[in-house]
């Protein structure tokens, strides 16, 4: 694909910051997301409920994922040929990819679910693929955080022109596509999962591992401790296991009575999980053994699964929901604004003073006070302002 973003980088006017590309793109996702939302909010568009969503929503849906893949790929080109490129651009991008990865699965998973007896994918399928591919885009950050290299599978590239691909596929002759066997009585969801599962366990994770290795053997990791090393996977891997057992032990059945609400949750919960081990890489500082999420993650599962919530379950999964979505997007203001509020830290970075930036990215951690409407202004200020 590198071909096509060479030319479209040079339509693309040099006054404009290479931040505002990035934020285009997530907003066309997110754009997209509430779109199908609307017209399929309990994933039954393509099971028991075909026909639901409109042909020419699909067809949007197709535009705005190339859209925000071409803008994604871009981004980062721009920078280099504005000369523009910094740290914060650098996390403004995978900070927004990390929240990105879970929306573009949660609208896909209208094309193909949910079960209607024949063929589709179930609720609880949604969630362990949703699962995978936020696991492989951990591990890409994790290798980071040890080696200092980002390596990106390419696996991504094809997983986006899967995407568009499925979406014109359904705009042209349906959902009922995906209820109908492909091959030797096999169905399309069917060779998707088999890719998703190849490309995760059987490519992109030994690689991960591979690199690592190669690092530890060449003497260049970043932690010589093992300790230190794993230590960002904790709470990753405790946020999946609270999660996991609020789906098997739920007495109302919560994944299956507001799929899209749980999965929305899961996927900003780890956005700003993953979030905090990318400044960590940044900065150099060592990652929070437990995300502070995981506290009232934990009271709000326990009260579940014991039946203390009761018929509540679903309103306090809203609540929860919202509060964790507006405590991330908090949290992303927090760290975008702090860097408008520094003027020396701004003049520091542009004269690359050594380690301005690692200081610079430690503050915003802590950052959580201010006026949000303050924020809010100077965040979308930070888009048109070269970086």
């Amino acid at each position: 694909m590198q071909p096509i973003w060479n030319k479209i980088i040079k339509i693309v006017p040099l006054w404009i910051a290479p931040n505002l590309l990035t934020f285009s793109g997530f907003v066309m996702i997110l754009v997209n997301y509430f779109l199908i939302s609307f017209y399929d909010w309990d994933y039954t568009a393509s099971g028991t409920s075909p026909g639901l969503v409109p042909t020419w929503v699909w067809l949007f849906s197709a535009f705005t994922t190339f859209c925000a893949y071409a803008l994604d790929s871009i981004d980062g080109k721009h920078a280099r040929r504005t000369q523009s490129s910094t740290p914060l651009g650098e996390l403004f991008d995978h900070g927004l990819d990390s929240w990105a990865t879970s929306i573009f699965v949660l609208s896909f998973f209208s094309v193909c679910s949910c079960d209607n007896g024949k063929a589709g994918v179930s609720v609880y399928t949604m969630y362990i693929y949703l699962s995978i591919v936020l696991f492989n885009f951990m591990c890409s950050h994790w290798e980071k955080y040890n080696t200092g290299v980002l390596f990106l599978p390419w696996g991504y590239d094809i997983s986006q022109v899967v995407l568009i691909a499925a979406y014109l596929l359904t705009g042209a002759v349906g959902v009922e596509v995906w209820q109908k066997p492909f091959l030797f009585g096999y169905y399309i969801t069917d060779a998707l999962v088999i890719l998703l599962i190849g490309f995760s366990l059987f490519l992109s994770f030994p690689q991960t591992l591979y690199n690592i290795h190669r690092a530890h053997l060449k003497k260049t990791l970043k932690n010589d401790s093992l300790y230190e090393g794993l230590l960002p996977l904790v709470s990753p891997l405790l946020l999946f296991i609270l999660l996991t057992v609020w789906v098997v032990l739920s007495p109302g059945n919560i994944l299956a009575k507001q799929p899209r609400l749980f999965l929305w949750m899961v996927g900003v919960a780890f956005s700003n999980v993953i979030c905090k081990m990318i400044i960590c890489q940044m900065s150099s500082t060592r990652p929070e053994l437990f995300h502070w999420f995981l506290f009232p993650l934990a009271l709000v599962v326990y009260a579940a699964i014991s039946g203390l919530l009761g018929w509540m379950e679903e309103a306090v999964l809203a609540v929860f929901t919202a509060l964790v979505t507006a405590a991330h997007v908090h949290y992303g203001v927090c760290v975008v604004s702090g860097r408008l509020q520094s003027g020396h830290g701004r003049a520091a970075l542009r004269r690359g003073e050594d380690g301005v930036w690692e200081r610079f990215l430690c503050c915003l951690v802590g950052a959580v006070s201010g006026s949000l409407n303050v924020q809010l202004w100077l965040s979308f200020c930070v888009l048109f302002y070269s970086v």
